[in-house]
């Protein structure tokens, strides 16, 4: 009887996938797209998550895309979004996902246009969300709520609105390191930062604590310094993520996928895309064991969840998966995860690129980009 660990439910067994717990993809397609490097040839598997970055990699040209989540809510994200690439504008687009404001009634109108191309099961766990479609639909997710407490609760304590647009009008990199540490990283802002993002409000009211099981020292404190990073050394007027987190819409700063030279890029090849219900292990074992080809993982977090053993052990299946010349990218935000030095053989990282990489990932609150090459 083999002794393998069981990799294929871990996170399932200890989250709560029954609702949805985020709207819109934290992970910086820029990045992503450039780890991965996808080429015309190439099937990229993704987490699904909201949807963002798998629709980003099916714009950049991939020949299939595949998308993977545990969370029938998060794919209920994604097949709306796809229905409104198919159905509305660019502009209407952004109005619907939350990016641009908006009143209810245009939003419900936006909805019903898009209602006919869902599966029933997703239409109807939309036609129960009157508040989310009203909102927009990138506000929809516990994560998304919780910045939304951060924003009118929190916010208003430590500074007042035209200090947030000044900030987020950025300016140099001397001009932003000198509002930083002149007008915004006063006592307050650290003490509301160490309180609300530490690890139990976090998981109360923003991941699941579950999440937190493999983490190890101060959560507030590694996202205080990565947020640092953020306002001084990227320029905060060209950053999405952001711009939603202190302002609840995108402004002129849009993810890949949201741009306006990126909306038919996807639209004239979602035939390419797929969603599926289903881990990414149970995938791997029944869909890609009959043809070896090169594929490229968008694995968004997932070894947060995992232990070591498991992380090693899931690893070495991506590496059976692919034809030389794959690639992994995934993101560690508190707890450290690589490939092991038992998978040397199997596995190159891209120490180079991710650590370049890393410097202009605009979604900030990752500790570490990890890239890694199939031998």
């Amino acid at each position: 009887m083999s002794s393998a660990p069981n990799i294929t439910t871990e996170a399932a067994t200890r989250a709560d996938f029954s609702r949805v717990r985020y709207a819109q993809v934290w992970e910086d397609a820029d990045v992503l797209l450039k780890a991965l490097d996808v080429q015309p040839a190439d099937t990229v598997i993704s987490i699904a998550s909201a949807g963002d970055n798998a629709l980003a990699l099916l714009g950049v040209g991939a020949e299939r895309v595949v998308a993977l989540d545990l969370n029938p809510a998060q794919l209920a994200c994604l097949e709306l979004r796809v229905a409104a690439f198919r159905e509305l504008s660019h502009e209407e687009l952004l109005v619907l996902i939350g990016s641009r404001p908006a009143d209810a009634a245009r939003r419900n109108a936006l909805f019903e246009r898009c209602r006919p191309m869902l599966s029933s099961a997703v239409r109807s766990f939309w036609d129960a969300q009157p508040d989310a479609i009203a909102q927009g639909i990138g506000a929809a997710g516990k994560f998304e709520n919780y910045f939304r407490l951060f924003r009118t609760r929190m916010m208003p304590l430590v500074h007042r609105r035209k200090t947030v647009d000044a900030l987020l009008r950025g300016g140099s990199p001397e001009e932003r390191e000198a509002f930083y540490e002149g007008r915004w990283n006063t006592w307050r802002w650290r003490l509301l930062f160490k309180v609300f993002f530490s690890r139990f409000v976090m998981g109360r009211l923003g991941r699941d604590p579950a999440f937190f099981k493999y983490v190890e020292g101060s959560v507030a404190d590694r996202i205080l310094a990565r947020t640092r990073h953020a306002l001084v050394a990227l320029n905060p007027a060209e950053n999405p993520y952001l711009h939603w987190i202190l302002t609840g819409t995108h402004g002129a700063a849009l993810p890949w996928a949201l741009r306006a030279e990126n909306f038919e890029k996807i639209r004239s090849r979602l035939d390419r895309l797929e969603w599926h219900e289903l881990s990414l292990e149970a995938f791997l074992q029944r869909d890609l064991t009959a043809e070896k080809r090169v594929v490229k993982f968008n694995l968004s977090d997932i070894f947060e969840y995992m232990s070591a053993q498991n992380t090693a052990a899931l690893l070495e299946q991506l590496a059976n998966a692919s034809a030389p010349g794959g690639r992994l990218a995934y993101w560690n935000m508190l707890a450290p995860r690589r490939r092991p030095e038992s998978l040397a053989s199997r596995l190159a990282p891209h120490e180079d690129l991710e650590q370049a990489l890393f410097a202009n990932d605009k979604a900030f609150f990752y500790s570490a980009l990890i890239v890694e090459e199939v031998l």
